[in-house]
């Protein structure tokens, strides 16, 4: 049996727990036999203000998914020295998992809405499977032409014919209306997360003084 791999990236600054919920419902509905949260590295954020270093996003992350079942942490973009693109973290995955693996990508309603801008988007079929988080009251009406057609091109709604790229599935769970910044804005004042943040994360945030 050919393994089934999902690819979730992000900044995880902090990793919170939507990420946890997607990450829970990415491996469960897709049936991954591992699923790979990949912390952005730092160089392509650095003209971003405010942004945490990379190993701190990476331990909180590591942190976050501790003990669950098939989800690992991968840093292999935090340790890159160049800025990183998802066209070659999946043409990576891609190389090292060979060409019958079932390859899965993670993305949200509002990236899949930016996906033409993206470096070299319309390859990310060739390498992986999309799967699409959206958020409730989603329109395809909201994506650009070329975008919405590969969307209605591609998108199946069952696994009868599983591949190992070229499809599109939306996940059947909406992620929840929390965001990172959200977070850091309100441990920035001082505020409770206590009920956002897993319990272990916060430790790590009031021991290394973050978003203070």
């Amino acid at each position: 049996m050919h393994p089934i791999v999902g690819f979730f990236g992000g900044t995880f600054d902090p990793f919170h727990n939507a990420h946890l919920r997607m990450a829970r419902a990415f491996r469960d509905e897709i049936g991954l036999s591992r699923l790979l949260l990949v912390p952005a590295g730092d160089p392509y954020h650095r003209t971003q203000d405010g942004l945490s270093a990379a190993h701190h996003r990476l331990a909180m992350t590591r942190l976050g998914v501790a003990g669950e079942a098939r989800i690992e942490v991968d840093d292999r973009e935090i340790r890159r020295t160049e800025p990183s693109f998802t066209v070659e973290t999946l043409t990576e995955l891609r190389s090292e998992l060979g060409p019958d693996a079932e390859l899965w990508f993670l993305i949200g309603g509002d990236s899949l809405a930016n996906l033409s801008r993206w470096k070299d988007w319309q390859s990310l079929f060739t390498l992986a499977n999309l799967a699409v988080a959206l958020r409730p009251g989603f329109e395809t009406t909201t994506l650009p032409d070329e975008v919405r057609t590969e969307w209605h091109t591609r998108q199946v709604s069952d696994f009868s014919n599983r591949t190992g790229s070229g499809t599109i599935r939306p996940l059947i769970l909406p992620p929840v209306d929390l965001s990172a910044t959200r977070i850091r804005d309100t441990l920035s004042r001082g505020g409770d997360v206590s009920h956002l943040v897993p319990a272990s994360i916060l430790r790590y945030i009031g021991e290394h003084g973050l978003y203070r």
